[in-house]
């Protein structure tokens, strides 16, 4: 039988509290596996997610009992991240740990998109997966071109750099990127889980580039930071659109603390670093106690079963991150010149020539030559005679092999 956390025998409370000294945590090794970083984000944009949950339920629930019980949860969440946060090496740069934010989200998309069971979902994550595989590649180029440095090794080469529908198109009008939400009542537990987890893990990279994209050193990698954050409010308004409308707060709250659980102990099962293997142990235990207040709290406040929300709780197959480099490029050559349509996607040579699309890009980018994420590459082109890449064989669009001049059409141009 999987493993099943409203089976274990949870910590008291109070016995999971960290000091201080236990946040000031040994970071990984900057040469470990590229997967152990993302691990890391992953589970720091969990946290987050959870924080924010927590905090949104502080200011709209009016029972101050149940307010200090999430106070407590949202307390030791916090706790949480700040452990998670003390990991990144100091010496790992902005544009480094960007890299493996952007492997996170090429290579989990991919791994959720494979095995998803709703259409509508995975419709989803494989119109996102190609966005951020190119975005994957833009921020690589600004790497060699500004530190020399090649994006190949952080990824571990599990992961192949190359352009894929090009960042320019993928600026939409905001009415194109709201989904047809999952009812959890009827979706099935891997559904519900991977809604919650891309969610999570987007919403932590548009939050990185929100904060951080500023404090890069050169003008011009500033704005690609804030180009490529904006394409994410695109994908956090579209994954979190698909998370059910209709689940109570209290229901929130349980499946956010399930989804945790899940992760730490697929993190756990995955993990090659043993230090960092402790400590997804470590926080599991801890989640494994959150989990059982929150089903205190269903049961107390709504009068509900943690079956209703999670169904029997058992785990599906762990999350293993590991190369799809077959499976994106499938995924390049069916669907690079798709966009979004109001809840679908569809071929741009489907769209007509007044729809939101196009008036949108002709906001944004009056100029489309000098957007930035075309700059970038250009830019290193003018340096290095050609871009930077880390294919294993040709690429499968046609117009995408050309390496001296970059493609900035297909996607967004009929």
């Amino acid at each position: 039988m999987n493993f099943n956390p409203f089976y274990e025998k949870p910590k008291k409370l109070d016995s999971i509290v960290m000091s201080f000294k236990d946040l000031a945590v040994k970071p990984y090794d900057k040469e470990c596996s590229p997967y152990t970083r993302v691990r890391n984000i992953l589970m720091n944009g969990t946290e987050y997610e959870a924080v924010w949950c927590k905090h949104h339920f502080n200011r709209h629930c009016p029972d101050n009992d149940a307010r200090r019980e999430v106070a407590f949860l949202r307390r030791s969440e916090q706790q949480q991240q700040k452990l998670l946060a003390g990991l990144k090496p100091i010496d790992e740069n902005l544009l480094e740990t960007t890299i493996g934010y952007e492997q996170l989200a090429v290579d989990l998309t991919a791994f959720l998109a494979q095995r998803a069971k709703d259409k509508n979902v995975k419709n989803a994550l494989d119109f996102a997966l190609l966005e951020d595989f190119d975005h994957l590649y833009r921020y690589a180029n600004l790497l060699e071109n500004d530190f020399d440095l090649h994006a190949e090794n952080y990824v571990g080469k599990y992961t192949e750099i190359m352009p894929a529908r090009p960042t320019i198109a993928h600026h939409r009008h905001p009415y194109d990127t709201v989904k047809h939400h999952i009812e959890n009542k009827k979706a099935d537990p891997i559904t519900k889980l991977d809604v919650a987890i891309i969610t999570a893990a987007e919403q932590q990279t548009m939050n990185y580039y929100m904060n951080l994209g500023g404090f890069y050193k050169n003008q011009k990698g500033r704005e690609l930071y804030t180009e490529i954050g904006m394409v994410e409010e695109d994908h956090v308004t579209q994954y979190g659109s698909l998370i059910d409308v209709n689940a109570t707060p209290y229901e929130e709250l349980l499946m956010h603390e399930y989804t945790e659980c899940y992760l730490y102990y697929s993190m756990m099962q995955d993990e090659s670093c043993e230090h960092v293997k402790r400590i997804w142990e470590r926080l599991l235990e801890q989640e494994i106690a959150h989990l059982h207040l929150a089903v205190k709290l269903l049961n107390k406040y709504e009068k509900k079963d943690f079956i209703e929300v999670c169904g029997e709780g058992a785990f599906p197959e762990p999350i293993k991150l590991h190369e799809n480099i077959d499976y994106i490029r499938h995924i390049i050559s069916k669907t690079v010149c798709d966009t979004g349509n109001r809840e679908s996607y569809t071929n741009l040579k489907n769209l007509p020539d007044d729809a939101d699309f196009f008036k949108y890009q002709k906001k944004v980018f009056p100029k489309p030559e000098t957007e930035s994420g075309h700059i970038t590459v250009e830019n290193h082109i003018n340096r290095f005679g050609k871009d930077y890449r880390f294919e294993t064989k040709e690429h499968p669009i046609k117009s995408m092999r050309v390496r001296t001049k970059d493609d900035y059409c297909t996607g967004r141009v009929k």
